[in-house]
């Protein structure tokens, strides 16, 4: 049997369908309650797809809730912690002084700091990127641009703020497109008829200029009582978002229903394209319904997907092109092997080190992940929450 984080027991096992087939996928073992046993001091894992060996090294330790990762073109690695902070590992060491502090972040339930995006021409323009939520009338998210200076961030300037957001369902990843367009994805702020509504910012996936400006050709501009920022609707909580590599297609991961708004699980992975709509609430889980999209994989019970990336690099070479996501209830990463739309298989790569947020290739074409076991949630480590990375063994 399995537990979820509330101590309920779940069958040994994961339903995930995908637009083509179903299959079933066996889970690790999680006792609630107890550390989890990975220490990152280079313990050995291996694929059983793949049968690609490598070994866990802990990068940093000592975290609290480190939400987003990047590298800055000079090799240094940049993160979020949810309290405000934004730190710097610099030549493998973590920088005692935050990069910048947020003052105005509201770090209650799931929301705070989030993500981190550099801009596209990062290395010449040094511009910053950052989403957090803030206080006032009621929580909401806002997504602000800075430009590092040698003094610090600089040239503070409002991307977009208004978003609807609550002590959970906040959304709020940030990523660059191909296009060079900024997207953002928003959670449904616990008001689940938002997502339907295209006056409101909320459950959306949103696409603007790099400086914030809506772009032309967005597919709801000019339309009455319609958000002009609006790409896709339907959305209960994205946390995860990236383009496959050779097609361009948007992949996102998404969080089901928690019981009070709908039978639990149901959490997604979907395929995101111009002006869809994507369900919720009015379908979810594997439901289907004329002029609503399901989901690509759908799993219940729910695995919590927080992050999304493909692995683009050649250290890993039978990672290539595959869909990587860590899961905080499922304490797992998943991997999922795809051709274009078709899921061809997927497997648990990770299982012992807690509840997993980001998961983020290196400029070494390592994989790294971050740990979310200090956001009331889990149960830490002395060392918890921490960034680690797999390193293959040749």
């Amino acid at each position: 049997m399995r537990y979820g984080k509330s101590g309920k027991m779940f069958p040994s096992f994961m339903n995930i369908t995908t637009n083509a087939f179903s299959l079933w996928m066996v889970t690790i073992t999680i006792a609630c309650g107890h550390p989890p046993v990975g220490t990152g001091a280079g313990e050995t894992e291996t694929s059983r797809q793949s049968h690609t060996t490598f070994r866990i090294e802990k990068v940093v330790g000592g975290l609290q809730v480190p939400w987003s990762i990047v590298w800055a073109p000079d090799g240094r690695m940049i993160f979020t912690e949810r309290v405000g902070r934004v730190r710097v590992v610099e030549n493998g060491n973590l920088r005692s002084q935050p990069l910048f502090v947020v003052s105005d972040v509201e770090p209650t339930g799931e929301s705070g700091l989030m993500s981190v995006a550099l801009h596209p021409q990062f290395a010449t323009n040094h511009l910053v990127y950052l989403s957090y939520a803030y206080g006032g009338d009621g929580i909401r998210v806002r997504v602000v641009r800075y430009r590092e200076a040698a003094e610090g961030f600089v040239d503070r300037k409002v991307i977009i703020e208004d978003i609807p957001a609550a002590q959970f369902h906040a959304g709020c990843r940030l990523r660059f497109g191909p296009d060079g367009k900024l997207y953002i994805t928003t959670g449904d702020a616990t008001r689940r008829e938002l997502a339907q509504q295209m006056d409101s910012l909320a459950g959306k996936t949103l696409r603007l200029n790099d400086d914030g400006t809506v772009p032309a050709d967005n597919p709801f501009v000019g339309q009455a009582k319609t958000r002009p920022e609006i790409w896709s609707y339907g959305h209960r909580n994205s946390q995860g978002m990236d383009w496959q590599p050779g097609t361009a297609l948007m992949f996102q991961t998404e969080h089901g229903p928690s019981g009070f708004d709908g039978p639990g699980g149901g959490d997604e992975v979907n395929i995101v394209e111009r002006a869809k709509n994507y369900g919720w609430p009015l379908i979810h889980h594997n439901e289907t319904r004329a002029g609503l999209e399901s989901p690509l994989l759908e799993y219940t019970p729910a695995c919590a997907p927080a992050s999304g990336m493909f692995y683009r690099g050649s250290q890993f070479s039978a990672f290539k092109g595959n869909f990587f996501f860590g899961c905080l209830r499922g304490e797992s990463v998943i991997r999922a092997v795809l051709d274009g739309r078709k899921v061809l298989s997927q497997e648990r790569l990770i299982t012992q080190y807690g509840r997993i947020r980001d998961v983020a290739e290196g400029p070494d074409g390592l994989l790294y992940f971050s740990t979310s076991n200090r956001d009331g949630r889990g149960k830490p480590t002395d060392d918890d929450d921490r960034i680690l990375r797999l390193v293959p063994v040749k």
